[in-house]
């Protein structure tokens, strides 16, 4: 398995910008996609964004789409979110996976990190 640490996280006003970051260790990172979920209070997580391995592919939720970029940088081992134009309703942990599967649910991520919690006021 791979174990993964995010950053990035804070307190933002809606509007304005955070980049993400989730750091791997191992030597198989850049072998698989990665995604990043997020988990807001009393609901489940959620999917956001998803990149496949040469960063040549991405796919978004479409509460995000034109908003959030996924990027990667395999020699650093470190896959990024970057999020504009923050609205209060993304306010949620922010969690980063390795896909292992063949959707875009939770079932098919593994090696989950900590999370990173971004808030974003009115």
């Amino acid at each position: 398995q791979v174990q993964l640490v995010e950053s990035g996280g804070g307190l933002v006003q809606a509007g304005g910008s955070l980049r993400l970051s989730c750091a791997a260790s191992g030597r198989t990172f850049s072998s698989y996609a990665m995604g990043w979920f997020r988990q807001a209070p009393g609901k489940e997580r959620a999917f956001v964004a998803r990149i496949n391995w040469s960063g040549a592919s991405t796919s978004y939720a479409d509460s995000v789409k034109g908003r959030f970029t996924i990027s990667r940088n395999n020699a650093k081992n470190t896959v990024y979110l970057q999020m504009n134009s923050l609205k209060p309703e993304d306010t949620a942990v922010y969690y980063c996976a390795r896909m292992t599967g063949s959707d875009y649910g939770a079932e098919s991520f593994d090696s989950w990190g900590q999370g990173t919690q971004v808030t974003v006021s009115s």
